[in-house]
């Protein structure tokens, strides 16, 4: 039996959860998100937990028994509480602002890059040098982070570009002088 898909989830107070065929609905203090989950599995909520079970005991139907459990729990998770992702820029006179439903990235190219920022998502530039992406959909958090990141990404040798905050970004030794005569 899958390890991780066993585990029930548990639904904190102000959290529901609702089944309707294939799909599950999670609503919350910060929103509502629903999701249509496989065959494979089946979903039952009680009053304080959530059970995911698995139909059969095939390899497919295992890899997804825990696969559905994690989606699950980052749903009740993203209703309370949301997800974070950081992102700071480093380069001189590299910068980013938020203007209305853009992004503006400012990042040595001879114009400024503007990413749109999708509905349900908050992009937030506390300083120039700095991106906080929040969301309660923890995968569109995570690939709008991507995206941006994706723009001009840390060049091993100085360092510049857009990185995860705690990224390390391994440097390579640039040319050296060997002196002779």
């Amino acid at each position: 039996m899958s390890r991780i898909g066993k585990l029930p989830i548990a639904l904190p107070p102000g959290v529901r959860a609702q089944v309707d065929g294939r799909r599950i609905r999670v609503e919350g203090p910060r929103g509502a998100l629903d999701w249509g989950f496989p065959r494979r599995v089946d979903i039952a909520v009680d009053e304080a937990q959530i059970r995911i079970t698995r139909r059969r005991d095939d390899k497919p139907s295992r890899a997804e028994h825990g696969l559905v459990r994690a989606l699950v729990h980052n749903m009740v998770a993203g209703v309370t509480q949301g997800f974070v992702r950081k992102l700071e820029i480093v380069g001189l006179g590299y910068q980013a602002r938020v203007q209305g439903q853009k992004l503006v990235l400012q990042i040595g190219f001879s114009h400024p890059v503007e990413i749109d920022i999708p509905a349900g998502l908050e992009v937030v530039c506390p300083d120039p040098t700095h991106i906080t992406v929040t969301g309660i959909d923890k995968q569109r958090v995570g690939q709008l982070a991507a995206d941006i990141r994706r723009v001009r990404k840390p060049e091993p040798y100085k360092g510049k570009g857009i990185r995860f905050a705690g990224e390390f970004v391994r440097r390579k030794a640039g040319k050296a002088f060997v002196g002779g005569g």
